[in-house]
């Protein structure tokens, strides 16, 4: 598996997969062809359906700043869901031409280029064997993370969580409506300043926890900065847990980061062994696995042992199977913000959950993670991030 540091990127949103993997795409075929006078981009699939919502195709012309075409190809079949094909020209004449895949997680993968491939720096590729190596090792899977990365990969995990702070910070003190047409009003402030009297300590936290979702979802939906985690769509679920565990246990940055290379290793599994996006595998893929990954962070912070974090990490994905991938519009908000919300709460459930039925489990986190994969490629083409079925489909015709 690859580092931690392909998995954590730090960038504009809304999305990981239509705005941050074409940005790169962009401009890696920009340096590449300095002599061009014109550009032509080709969108196939969930690129092409729901590219305009995402702003994909401003920020390919941003990116490659001269005079640009882009076609939305909804029609032809692609290798995968979210394909760019790039050509570029000079005096009419081409000049050469990239097929890019944007695999999720702000990842592209150039068709026949291996070489760019980031290098691979975790020899095991399972949970178990992850966890046979830490048993016979005596360590912790934060521990892992270190030992395979080196001491640099905590100091970026400490600018993660900065740059998630920021996030929250900002998307909290926000208020309006969101861009796009959809004139979805920003709640996280809303929520966050909504104290009652006789409010219960369990309302309060889960008013807190969705409000800190809210904030971080409505940064991405507005084109913001923040982090994946693994997605830009499912960019709140991680962040809000952590910072609401932080604030009430005051628990220093140094636990958080641990914390977040735990969280990023499960993170690292489902991405290897199934996938992290929503047009490829639904929401489960990006929702279900963020929720996971807050699940297992959360379970290294509290300390629980390493069969616990498994089984928090497996329940949040298992719940999550089958989830739908289905925005309005083709934009990041209508039902994507309220899902990291919900996300957030259901990976402290998970790890609540683990707490007392650990021992009694019967399904392993390797296999849920398989079961996603395949259980997202038998969801219908309309419920892979097309924006072509289920809700995106019926508020479009009861509108």
């Amino acid at each position: 598996m690859q580092s931690l540091r392909e998995l954590y990127k730090i960038g504009r949103g809304p999305s990981s997969s239509h705005t941050m993997g074409p940005e790169k795409a962009s401009r890696l075929f920009r340096e590449e062809n300095k002599e061009a006078d014109f550009f032509k981009v080709i969108l196939y699939g969930s690129l092409a359906k729901t590219g305009a919502g995402h702003g994909t195709d401003k920020i390919i012309r941003e990116t490659l700043s001269i005079r640009t075409e882009i076609v939305f190809d909804t029609v032809t079949e692609s290798p995968h869901p979210n394909t760019m094909d790039f050509f570029a020209y000079k005096n009419g004449n081409e000049l050469s031409r990239m097929r890019v895949y944007s695999v999720g997680g702000g990842t592209i993968l150039v068709e026949g280029r291996a070489e760019i491939a980031p290098q691979e720096v975790y020899p095991h590729d399972s949970f178990a064997a992850i966890r046979d190596y830490c048993r016979e090792k005596d360590i912790r899977l934060c521990d892992y993370v270190k030992k395979r990365e080196g001491d640099g990969i905590y100091e970026y995990l400490a600018k993660v969580w900065r740059q998630m702070q920021n996030s929250i910070r900002q998307g909290l003190a926000k208020g309006g409506k969101l861009p796009g047409g959809l004139e979805v009003d920003r709640k996280a402030m809303y929520l966050y300043r909504q104290h009652r009297i006789d409010e219960s300590a369990e309302t309060r936290q889960n008013r807190l926890v969705c409000a800190y979702a809210f904030a971080v979802s409505e940064e991405n939906a507005s084109g913001g900065t923040v982090v994946t985690a693994p997605t830009c769509g499912s960019c709140g679920v991680l962040p809000a847990v952590l910072y609401y565990m932080q604030k009430k246990h005051s628990l220093p940055d140094s636990k958080i980061v641990e914390a977040l290379a735990t969280g990023g290793l499960v993170g690292n599994l489902i991405k290897r062994n199934a996938s992290i996006s929503g047009a490829e595998c639904g929401c489960q893929a990006e929702i279900g696995s963020a929720c996971a990954m807050a699940a297992a962070a959360l379970g290294e912070l509290f300390e629980l042992d390493i069969d616990q974090i498994e089984y928090a990490a497996e329940v949040a994905i298992e719940h999550h199977l089958g989830l739908t991938c289905d925005p309005v519009c083709g934009l990041v908000q209508i039902p994507c913000i309220e899902r990291n919300a919900v996300g957030a709460m259901r990976a402290i459930d998970a790890v609540s959950l683990a707490d007392f039925l650990t021992y009694s489990r019967k399904v392993s986190l390797d296999t849920v993670i398989r079961t996603m994969y395949e259980t997202g490629r038998d969801l219908k083409k309309d419920y892979r991030e097309t924006s072509e079925g289920g809700l995106a489909k019926l508020y479009q015709q009861s509108g």
